[in-house]
């Protein structure tokens, strides 16, 4: 009861009011879905659709979608795992897990068809499924009609139209049923969750009012949807909840409403092109010499074709560069490139993607991976989910067995980590070293109130990582280093220094798990306590 007050109290009076209302909002649909689609179900007015010139992300990145003869064969596959719904369709897929199924009903799959040369072809498999989804799918239940599932799946159905529906027999029935989802998001809108949620809610809003001309509809979405973009994106150009995968989703979403905003109107508003144009910087500073996105916090990795789409800006250059606002610091010199987790973990509302990861890091040598982190492969709550999202399954010091924040359930939060950068300085007032210094009250509640202390040193040929927690009485302190599989076990045997390692599951992806080490050094010390971890190049053979 504690741990969720914790976490209730940080939620603003007015997210418990909206969920209150969307539950109970849900829980009549699902009791009384007929009643509850009649209620919805109005007139729908003329289609103008979205202009030809008009082409989104999704159409544009087709490798991340499945291939026309998977789709023709009545298979699928999403975040590399592959079902077959079967002959009658099974829409509802219970034995795959909640993400998988999510996806499955977003419908952003299908671009796989709309961008087919054989469009007879295409149209016909369209076709098919869409028939089978509507029959098999109840208005208003399960996870298809989830608000952010229905937003994803009515923005896709909205491009797909001219492509695969249009001049088809089948073509009013779908219409129906792209207006019944904007009656249905109207008053589903995830003010209770917010975040990329309620992004994903008012792009698809937005999307719907443009397909059929609601004029009224669009100026409001618009003005919900900069108020939003006021908050949710950080002055430093970081998207609010932390988690760089996230802020690619929202800058895609992002450029998809202003493009087509520009090809309706002929012009996007200034402070959307303002906030894409900082997300862009953002995410080129923080792009991984290995050109891949951090994946600090939740997140899988990001598409190659779709990071090229987004245009990130400029790397960050030698030195040290500081995202306050996202708490993200970058270190750089010569080869050496080390990204550090110097934030808080989350919004005070939104503790969905938090981790208990704070200052841990990433480090490369030239274009490879040093150190690493457990990463994320599921969202279902498991022993797996709450390893990833703990404090042992990042590369950082954990106290008396606790997470330095109080990660729950799947995406709960309750106590959080406050973080203080101390010192960020380089060049020559340090002889050529850059040096960073951050530290941590998230293990306060604990006797003796510790606090954690790391500073990177980082040259052109050594890093040096110094950890001091301060406090009072006696601990037990694990430190952990997490090394990715691109480092060969031998080097690892390098590292000696009272190290014991240890083999560890990294994931590479949903539910992708790859075999790598970690390095663990424990001891039970009365505080003050300090200890280093050292990497040097001057054998590119390892690290001591």
């Amino acid at each position: 009861m504690g741990r969720l007050a914790r976490t209730v109290f940080r939620l603003r009076p007015e997210q418990v009011a909206h969920r209150v209302r969307l539950r109970t909002q849900r829980a009549a649909l699902r009791r009384w879905p007929d009643a509850g689609r009649r209620l919805l179900e109005t007139p729908r007015p003329a289609v103008v659709g979205w202009p030809s010139c008009f082409t989104p992300v999704d159409a544009r990145t087709p490798t991340r979608w499945p291939s026309f003869d998977e789709l023709h064969d009545g298979v699928i596959t999403l975040l590399g795992h592959t079902g077959k719904l079967g002959d009658p369709a099974d829409w509802r897929q219970l034995h795959e897990p909640q993400l998988w199924r999510y996806h499955l009903h977003y419908w952003d799959w299908a671009w796989t068809l709309a961008l087919q040369e054989d469009q007879d072809t295409a149209r016909a498999v369209f076709a098919g499924w869409w028939r089978s989804w509507q029959q098999a799918t109840v208005f208003g239940r399960y996870d298809e009609w989830a608000p952010y599932v229905a937003s994803l799946r009515a923005w896709s159905w909205c491009g797909l139209y001219r492509h695969l529906i249009a001049g088809e027999s089948h073509e009013g029935r779908f219409l129906d049923a792209l207006w019944l989802h904007l009656r249905f998001l109207r008053p589903h809108i995830e003010r209770d969750v917010g975040g990329n949620h309620l992004v994903k809610n008012l792009k698809a809003l937005l999307g719907l009012a443009i397909f059929f001309g609601q004029q009224r509809l669009l100026d409001r979405t618009l003005r919900a949807l900069a108020r939003e973009t006021s908050r949710q994106i950080l002055p430093d150009g970081g998207h609010f909840e932390r988690a760089p995968a996230y802020h690619c989703q929202v800058l895609t979403d992002l450029i998809d409403i202003a493009e087509l905003l520009e090809a309706v109107r002929g012009h996007s508003p200034e402070w959307l092109t303002t906030a894409i144009t900082r997300m862009r910087r953002f995410l080129g500073l923080v792009m991984l010499p290995d050109g891949t996105v951090p994946l600090f916090n939740d997140g899988y990795p990001v598409p190659d074709e779709l990071v090229g789409e987004l245009r990130p800006g400029p790397p960050a250059a030698d030195g040290i560069t500081l995202l306050p606002d996202s708490g993200l610091a970058v270190l750089r010199t010569g080869e050496l490139f080390v990204t550090a987790d110097v934030g808080e973990p989350c919004p005070r509302g939104l503790p969905a993607h938090a981790h208990a990861d704070t200052l841990s890091f990433l480090f490369y040598d030239g274009t490879r991976r040093v150190v690493t982190e457990a990463g994320t492969s599921t969202y279902d709550a498991c022993a797996r989910r709450h390893f990833e999202r703990s404090t042992g399954g990042h590369s950082t010091v954990e106290i008396d067995g606790t997470d330095s924040t109080e990660v729950w359930g799947a995406f709960r939060a309750g106590r959080r980590a406050g973080v203080h950068v101390v010192d960020s300085t380089g060049g020559a007032d340090r002889g050529g070293e850059l040096v960073l210094t951050a530290e941590h009250d998230g293990y306060r509640h604990l006797a003796g109130s510790p606090v954690h202390r790391r500073t990177w040193r980082l040259s052109d040929s050594e890093l040096r990582v110094c950890d001091e927690a301060r406090g009072h009485g006696r601990h037990r302190l694990v430190s952990r280093v997490f090394l990715s599989p691109e480092v060969p076990p031998e080097q690892a045997d390098r590292f000696g220094g009272g190290w014991r390692i240890e083999p560890a599951g990294l994931a590479t992806g949903w539910e992708r798990i790859e075999q790598g080490k970690v390095l663990i050094r424990e001891t039970t010390a009365q505080l003050p306590w300090g200890e280093e971890f050292r990497y040097s190049t001057s054998e590119r053979k390892g690290a001591q």
